[in-house]
């Protein structure tokens, strides 16, 4: 392995939502840069799917790189138990969250509970995880996927622009507490990427207007000065670079990427 892509080599990243989209780009420039990959997530037969993609790369040369633990990240006794399996972690992806658009008034007890457990407090649980054993050794790197929606407000998405604003100003708290113990917090923030996430977008739009695929296309580009949705892999790039030796004087920052969205 060349050293440029060995700048994780003996590093344990967790992914969590690292079944697929940003999660399962995020998870493989993690492993192309030598780290050990645990991924998590809901959905047992995709993690285990995704493992065996990543392990059919070779890419390090050793059996049981790839390691994949079932877990619901809102719930605090299923993440303790989880964290506990994967041992000790220097690199953890907090990539897991879920999207639901509903007029304000519409936006019932149940469904502002629901992003905000998803979105903020599984961060919240995860971090808390790995934390004390960061701190323990000197080192960590925190990546939080939060979302422009985090950086600037949308219409009738008002519970999730809430918790990826939240998201946002954990990062910050956080990276002030831990900045001199050798941990760096950031987060990156994606414009509309191509993931099930925007898929999911596009039909409430097409199923609620009657606007074809491509006029909902058109409507999600609008303010988007590059006129195109982002890739998982500029995302996964993004947070690599945040893991890596070189970024270590970067922390409590919100890095949008989203083709200059948001500036």
């Amino acid at each position: 392995m060349n050293t440029e892509t060995s700048g994780l080599a003996g590093k344990h990243a967790v992914v969590t939502g690292g079944g697929s989209g940003i999660g399962a780009a995020t998870a493989e420039a993690l492993v192309r840069a030598g780290a050990r990959v645990t991924l998590m997530g809901r959905d047992a037969a995709r993690l285990a799917a995704q493992r065996d993609a990543l392990n059919a790369l070779s890419l390090s040369g050793t059996a049981g790189d790839i390691a994949c633990i079932a877990v619901d990240v809102t719930q605090e006794a299923a993440v303790v138990a989880a964290f506990e399996q994967a041992g000790p972690v220097d690199i953890l992806i907090n990539n897991a969250g879920q999207a639901q658009a509903a007029p304000f008034a519409q936006t019932d007890i149940a469904l502002w509970q629901r992003m905000l457990d998803v979105n903020l407090t599984g961060v919240f649980l995860c971090t808390r995880a790995v934390l004390p054993g960061m701190l323990e050794r000197g080192y960590g790197r925190i990546v939080n996927v939060a979302s422009t929606a985090g950086q600037t407000g949308y219409a009738y998405v008002a519970a999730y622009c809430a918790a990826k604003h939240g998201v946002i100003g954990l990062t910050r708290a956080l990276a002030l507490e831990v900045a001199t113990k050798g941990v760096t917090v950031n987060a990156v923030c994606p414009g509309y990427t191509e993931t099930e996430l925007l898929r999911a977008s596009l039909d409430q739009i097409t199923s609620k207007t009657s606007r074809s695929e491509e006029e909902a296309r058109r409507i999600l580009l609008r303010n988007n000065p590059q006129q195109r949705f982002v890739t998982p892999e500029e995302v996964a790039n993004a947070a690599l670079w945040l893991c890596m030796p070189g970024s270590a004087a970067i922390t409590g920052q919100s890095i949008s990427v989203s083709g200059g969205e948001v500036t």
